[in-house]
């Protein structure tokens, strides 16, 4: 017989537990965190593009035949065999979310506004470029941010 009182009485808990469950609101607890992972999926496809462009440069897909990879600065030809496998790695970290894809596509973003400004030999120094990926920049901090106040330690 106590056996089947205590049988009744779990199966009586996990109803009410259940219950409890079902009840609750959707809430929008995580808001800023859903903001955050949809900033790195677009990022993540901007990744992807900027990876193929540097590709297509390297093997000859783009430019005619004075614009071809071999024709081009030493200095030319390591920035862009450079960014072309880094955008690619930053691209699938950023798709999954990873703290190490934030890391990567931050290094290609900083790597991108220095070589602008620092070496404007190499890519023409396009403040442009620089000026957007500050934005980018800026809007993964304040994301991260927000998303970081959602969750307090």
């Amino acid at each position: 017989m106590s056996e089947t009182s205590t049988r009744d009485a779990a199966c009586d808990n996990a109803i009410s537990v259940t219950a409890i469950a079902s009840e609750r609101p959707e809430s929008d607890d995580n808001v800023w965190t859903r903001r955050l992972v949809l900033f790195l999926r677009v990022m993540a496809v901007l990744s992807i593009l900027k990876g193929l462009y540097h590709w297509a440069q390297v093997t000859g897909f783009v430019g005619g035949e004075d614009d071809a990879f071999e024709n081009q600065s030493m200095a030319w030809q390591a920035a862009t065999v450079y960014f072309a496998v880094i955008e690619l790695v930053a691209a699938v970290g950023l798709w999954l979310a990873t703290p190490w894809g934030a890391v990567v596509w931050l290094t290609t973003v900083v790597s991108m506004a220095v070589i602008e400004l620092m070496f404007p030999g190499i890519y023409g120094g396009s403040l442009l470029v620089v000026v957007v990926e500050a934005v980018m920049l800026g809007a993964y901090l304040a994301l991260a941010w927000m998303a970081a106040r959602e969750r307090p330690p």
